[in-house]
């Protein structure tokens, strides 16, 4: 049975705020909106044809060839696509399930301004991050570098001030750590924190790697590293008598902003990478965040649009399989093949695609794979047959709702400005960022995003929610904010919500440096994979730099090595 509205405001945010819900015995109406939930139907379509057995016949006149094709128009699939047309291979296709590119940095517009739907920033790079320093460069997004070598982002695209703000206990207060009220000892834990963050952020392994790097595979994979995957962050505080009530909500923030964990679920190594692969060098202050009025949706328009008519949306992977290159039409796939076999040198790839018109066919040279593992256990005909384990891969669920003002909030005496980043203490969601707050537009008309992370059981939650409507969200979303801002209801026209429910790998313990992750990062033959979850985070960074990888396999291979 579907739960009430209110007692899905009753189960996220607490039976209190379930009062607000439902007044006077009756639904209070919400503003209209659209609810999306990005590729669940046709990939529920999917997974069940792949369960009812049968193999997709195509046409022979609906086959086509091209070098390379990449299935999934995430970031991560874009970003390898981009690579490879930089590289001079543009014979390539992308093949995207959903009506627009770009997974969980997709973003939208309204006739205000446009807004994200997920991911919305970046960490200004450091000199080390070769390809991030290249895509800001086509945005004309550097400025030159700082006295310390590293390289500079354009001020208009570094986060305006006031950046981030708390809401405590009636009050907004300025920054993420609540200074307000804190104590010596508070003070002083904070103080040892930091330094042992600073000692992570000096130590260099003996190939001369950081410990924490961003992207991951940038840092080291020395043993004392690695060890810190098999504690939980909490944990690892805990030993070093990091108590602080202030400092342990800071560290749960952290893990529920980027992973939908709390501590005392997120890997230690995850944890103390939050906040050490953000820093340069030592008592550094963190790196600028970056970002654009519609979040990563601006890096995804512009790989999109680089790519042109080359990215298919509404294209359904059903199966990608093995076969040699340019074949005749008639010649059967391999089928069956040893993990031996997966290397013939004639080996190509055959890809099975549902479309509004019908099944079409492509075949390849090489494939890459940039989606959930889950998805690519179920289209991959090696992964489907066993050829490897996968790696065991904990995804967890979100909600993003935007809400469209017709006017900016009412401002209390004494509170910290409207930040870019604005977030409720007592919530267990991460508050909401403003879309306008970039452009300097601080009157008038604007969009808040608000994220919700499932931090518990995801799959419990998948099952639970399966039922909530759009309503339901807008006024989860409602009730939670109407503790800092009363006056949001009146103010509220709009509300659009998506739910991801598979929106994120999530770094638990010991699953950063799982061997089977390892080796689902290697080519099956001439199919290549990718994906943020391949590091065992969702990151942006992380997925531009498999996307980045794979092609990198891809052009060796096509050839040879840059």
């Amino acid at each position: 049975m579907t739960p009430s509205r209110r007692d899905l405001v009753a189960w996220l945010l607490g039976a209190p705020l379930a009062l607000a819900a439902c007044r006077g015995g009756g639904r209070v109406r919400v503003p209209d909106g659209e609810l999306l939930t990005p590729g669940k139907a046709a990939g529920h379509r999917l997974r069940d044809a792949a369960s009812a057995g049968g193999d997709v016949r195509v046409p022979d006149h609906r086959w086509r060839r091209t070098e390379v094709v990449v299935i999934g128009g995430g970031v991560a699939g874009l970003a390898a696509a981009w690579w490879l047309d930089r590289a001079g291979v543009r014979d390539l296709l992308v093949l995207e399930l959903d009506r627009v590119p770009g997974g969980t940095a997709q973003a939208g517009a309204s006739a205000v301004t446009p807004y994200p739907w997920g991911a919305h920033y970046v960490v200004a790079p450091m000199r080390h991050q070769t390809a991030m320093l290249a895509l800001l460069d086509e945005l004309g997004a550097l400025d030159g570098v700082d006295d310390h070598g590293e390289p500079v982002v354009a001020e208009a695209l570094r986060v305006r001030e006031l950046e981030e703000r708390v809401f405590y206990l009636g009050r907004w207060y300025e920054g993420q750590y609540l200074q307000a009220g804190a104590t010596a000892r508070d003070h002083a834990q904070l103080a040892r924190f930091r330094a042992e963050i600073d000692r992570w952020v000096a130590w260099r392994d003996g190939r001369g790697r950081r410990a924490f790097a961003l992207p991951a595979a940038a840092g080291s994979d020395d043993a004392a590293v690695t060890a810190l995957d098999r504690i939980s962050f909490a944990a690892w505080l805990g030993e070093r008598g990091l108590t602080s009530s202030r400092l342990r909500w800071l560290a749960d923030y952290a893990c529920r902003d980027d992973y939908g964990l709390l501590a005392a679920d997120t890997s230690a190594w995850a944890g103390v990478a939050y906040f050490a692969s953000r820093l340069a060098r030592p008592g550094a202050e963190h790196q600028p965040v970056v970002t654009w009025p519609d979040g990563n949706g601006a890096l995804v328009a512009h790989l999109a649009g680089r790519l042109g008519d080359r990215v298919l949306l509404e294209h359904a992977v059903a199966e990608v399989r093995l076969a040699p290159y340019a074949p005749s039409p008639s010649t059967p796939p391999l089928r069956g093949v040893a993990q031996d076999q997966l290397e013939s040198n004639g080996a190509g790839v055959e890809v099975i695609v549902h479309t509004a018109s019908g099944p079409i066919g492509i075949r390849a040279r090489r494939a890459i794979v940039a989606v959930p593992g889950f998805v690519a256990g179920r289209i991959v005909a090696p992964l489907r047959a066993g050829v490897r384990v996968p790696p065991t891969i904990d995804r967890g669920a979100w909600a993003v709702a935007n809400l469209h003002l017709d006017s900016r909030l009412r401002a209390r005496p004494g509170d910290a400005p409207l930040a870019w980043d604005n977030v409720l203490h007592d919530s267990p969601s991460l508050g909401y960022v403003v879309a306008t707050h970039q452009r300097g537009r601080d009157h008038g008309p604007t969009v808040l995003t608000w994220y919700y992370p499932f931090t518990g059981d995801a799959a419990a939650a998948r099952r639970e929610l399966d039922g909530a409507t759009r309503e339901d969200w807008a006024e989860i979303a409602l009730t939670d904010l109407a503790r800092a801002h009363p006056d949001l209801r009146p103010r509220c026209r709009r509300i659009d919500v998506a739910y991801w429910g598979h929106g994120m790998p999530r770094p638990r313990v010991g699953a950063v440096f799982d061997p089977a992750l390892a080796l689902a990062r290697t080519p099956l033959g001439p199919i290549h994979m990718a994906g943020s979850e391949l590091s065992g985070v969702a990151l942006f960074e992380e997925a531009l730099d498999h996307g980045v990888r794979a092609a990198d396999e891809v052009r060796a291979a096509l050839v040879g090595p840059a």
